[in-house]
């Protein structure tokens, strides 16, 4: 009898076990698939002039170590402008997700396990993203060839992905997105009375975020001209504010159950942006669109209005408006959905808390206005609450040196303060939004590139030996 008689019943059992985990892939794959929608053709090359990069109206140039990018026209344009404009720093942006993925998760069948289940659990994100930024992705993955990882996924597909990145990120218990703080800042709190507000943008997914970060000047056809910080490849806003003066941030929280259904908060705080010119406005948008997960807006607008907007799926919104001075905000719920079990954990097992707690006394022993650069030392409090001493990269402190990004928004100048890297350690850079998202607006390579100082830590040498001691962070997330 030969072996195959004897052990056919095995054979066909091992078959089985190895094939079917591929016949499950292909299945999945064609399952799921997604059709971009038809789009204008649009084409153009980059072409690099005195140090700017430019297709049409649009142009990237480094304003400091920022990168400050504009992009102009209809969404089919944008897009290609995006792509063409930023094709390296879009692959190095994405390129640190698989680098960061394989560093956790180094067995490979695993790691395509999950992005089989990305695309079961996340299959109909483009059925809740609105027709122009459809057609924006489209026009984005279209010239955004070639591409380097059409083997993970196809560009269209994967583009939706990275675009619902966020609210996927939150959707995770241990998610990398509550650590950040913010205020508004009024009144007789704020220098001259100007209404500000004030970021750290707390996001470990690598250093590329940090180092790469851009600064997007977005003119849209028919719609209200917005600045945004982000990084290459984002079509949504996480940090932003518009020609009229309305800024908007975007905290993480946990409350409720995530919906496949809802819309990406960051194309929501791009409708914001585009579309509202008050706080009243923001929130009357908001009424109107449904959450994919938890989370809170920050808002302020030229009038020194602020407001938060606790979200939660399948809940209406709910406003805490400003009262007083000063408005502050970490990564816990305070309104309706306070009570509710996820929350409650975040509340004891993050940093949300302590860092609330030294917000609130830094903004109440204030002894004078706060001006742009005062906003920037608050952000860059690294004590804990009492004035304790903490080690530095310690969560509790508001700058537990994980910030991708730290912004000052003046509404009522039109101006933002943004960082470079690492994290909020360089320099502030001044970015006029007055003259940037004016369309009469060139640059110039003779500008004045104004900026507040680096943090001391990074000028004594105190950041470099925390480097070199392993760059911990002590504390619970």
């Amino acid at each position: 009898m030969s072996f195959f008689r004897r052990h056919r019943k095995k054979l066909i059992a091992l078959a089985v076990v190895l094939f079917l985990p591929v016949l499950a892939h292909v299945a999945i794959v064609l399952a799921t698939r997604m059709t971009p929608p038809e789009v204008p053709s649009v084409s153009g090359e980059a072409e690099e002039v005195d140090g700017v990069r430019r297709l049409g109206p649009a142009y990237a140039r480094k304003r400091g170590d920022i990168l400050e990018v504009r992009l102009a026209g209809k969404p089919e344009e944008i897009g290609h402008q995006h792509a063409r404009l930023l094709y390296d720093e879009m692959i190095a942006s994405e390129g640190q997700l698989y680098t960061t993925l394989e560093h956790y998760v180094p067995f490979a069948p695993l790691r395509w396990l999950i992005f089989d289940v990305a695309r079961v659990l996340h299959h109909g994100a483009d059925g809740t993203m609105s027709e122009a930024r459809l057609t924006e992705i489209a026009s984005q993955a279209r010239a955004f060839s070639p591409d380097p990882f059409a083997d993970r996924f196809p560009t269209y597909q994967r583009f939706i992905y990275l675009n619902s990145l966020y609210d996927i990120a939150l959707g995770f218990e241990h998610s990398p997105l509550l650590g950040c703080t913010s205020f508004v800042a009024r009144g007789e709190g704020s220098a001259g009375g100007h209404a500000i507000l004030a970021r750290n943008f707390d996001f470990e997914a690598g250093s590329v975020y940090d180092e790469k970060k851009v600064v997007f000047l977005v003119r849209e056809e028919g719609k209200i001209p917005f600045a945004s910080v982000a990084w290459p490849g984002l079509v949504g806003v996480l940090s932003g504010m518009n020609a009229k003066g309305l800024g908007v941030v975007v905290h993480g929280g946990r409350a409720r159950e995530t919906q496949t259904d809802g819309e990406p908060v960051v194309h929501t705080t791009r409708a914001i942006l585009s579309e509202a010119s008050t706080v009243d406005e923001a929130v009357a948008l908001l009424e109107k669109r449904r959450a994919m997960v938890s989370h809170i807006l920050l808002l302020v607008d030229a009038t020194g209005m602020g407001a938060a907007v606790e979200r939660a799926p399948g809940e209406p919104p709910y406003v805490r408006r400003i009262e007083g001075d000063f408005l502050p905000l970490t990564n816990h719920f305070e309104g309706p959905f306070a009570s509710d079990p996820k929350n409650l954990r975040v509340r004891e097992a993050t940093s949300t808390l302590p860092r609330r707690a030294r917000l609130d006394e830094l903004l109440a022993s204030r002894d004078k206005p706060v001006d742009p650069l005062g906003a920037i030392q608050i952000l860059r409090d690294k004590k804990g609450a009492g004035g304790v001493e903490l080690p530095l990269g310690h969560r509790s402190a508001l700058d537990a040196v994980i910030a991708t990004h730290a912004v000052v928004m003046d509404a009522t100048d039109r101006v933002l303060w943004v960082s470079e890297s690492p994290h909020l350690m360089g320099r502030f850079v001044r970015f006029d939004l007055k003259a940037l998202l004016d369309p009469a607006y060139e640059p110039k390579n003779d500008e004045t590139v104004v900026t507040l100082p680096a943090d001391p830590a990074l000028l004594d040498g105190t950041y470099d030996r925390w480097l070199g001691d392993g760059a911990k962070h002590n504390g619970a997330m």
